[in-house]
């Protein structure tokens, strides 16, 4: 009878150590479920088996969702941030007076009246402090894309420019805008001279691109292409382009 007396009480202290152990792991991992810390509950050694398996699951979620953050947040920088961070947001250029990818008219042209194109655009990002427009052919028979007309210092609220912009380095409309060089080396070498190819050299592309800046330059009146794009560079937030073509037979 003794023996067996002993047994029931060894049992039940087993018992009784096997229920505190299961009661203080289940505190430790609601613990670790709260962030509370385990010493807290004074438990020794490792954590948990189920505590471990759920921190791991928890942390292979926080760093899917931190990834996933990151790479969200990758996309949309490179949206904005131009030519730092991708390709530039665009800008929808237009002109009263041709069809993108279509002929000039002669009246824009070296056989014409030669005066500059009507242009409108919209699209400009917040934040654009100065307007700059190109305007250049890349079939031409030189080294470098001819340039035809260099036009710098638009105001950000400006929208459109009229045709025949005087060819003078200062202009009063767009006001405080300024015009650089074109690639002609005698007669009108500011403002815009328009398409004048080889005969029978074919047809050729005349793109206006027009950037918005995040700010304001500092060139003088007469800047070559090169100098525009030199300042320019890092400072553009979105650009623009409208491609027109001429041919003279």
């Amino acid at each position: 009878m003794k023996s067996m007396t002993l047994l029931s009480k060894k049992f039940l202290r087993g018992s009784w150590a096997v229920l505190v152990m299961a009661a203080v792991t289940s505190l430790g991992c609601q613990a670790e479920k709260e962030g509370l810390s385990s010493r807290q509950f004074q438990i020794v050694g490792d954590k948990p088996a189920c505590c471990e398996t759920e921190a791991a699951t928890e942390s292979g979620a926080t760093s899917a969702g931190a990834a996933e953050e990151q790479s969200s947040s990758g996309s949309s920088v490179a949206e904005v941030t131009g030519e730092e961070g991708g390709k530039a947001m665009a800008i929808r250029i237009t002109s009263p007076a041709f069809q993108s990818g279509q002929p000039i008219p002669k009246k824009y042209t070296g056989e014409g009246a030669d005066v500059s194109p009507p242009l409108e655009w919209s699209g400009i990002p917040e934040g654009t402090q100065e307007l700059a427009l190109i305007c250049d052919d890349p079939d031409a028979p030189t080294p470098e894309p001819w340039v035809h007309w260099v036009l710098y210092k638009i105001p950000p609220d400006v929208t459109k420019l009229p045709e025949d912009l005087p060819k003078t380095p200062k202009l009063d409309n767009p006001p405080g805008a300024l015009q650089g060089k074109n690639s002609w080396t005698s007669g009108q070498t500011i403002g815009y001279r328009g398409p004048m190819p080889p005969p029978g050299h074919g047809r050729h592309r005349y793109y206006f691109r027009i950037y918005a800046l995040n700010t304001k330059l500092n060139l003088p009146p007469g800047a070559t292409k090169k100098e525009l794009m030199n300042a320019m560079k890092g400072h553009i937030l979105a650009e623009g382009e409208l491609m027109g073509t001429y041919e003279r037979k």
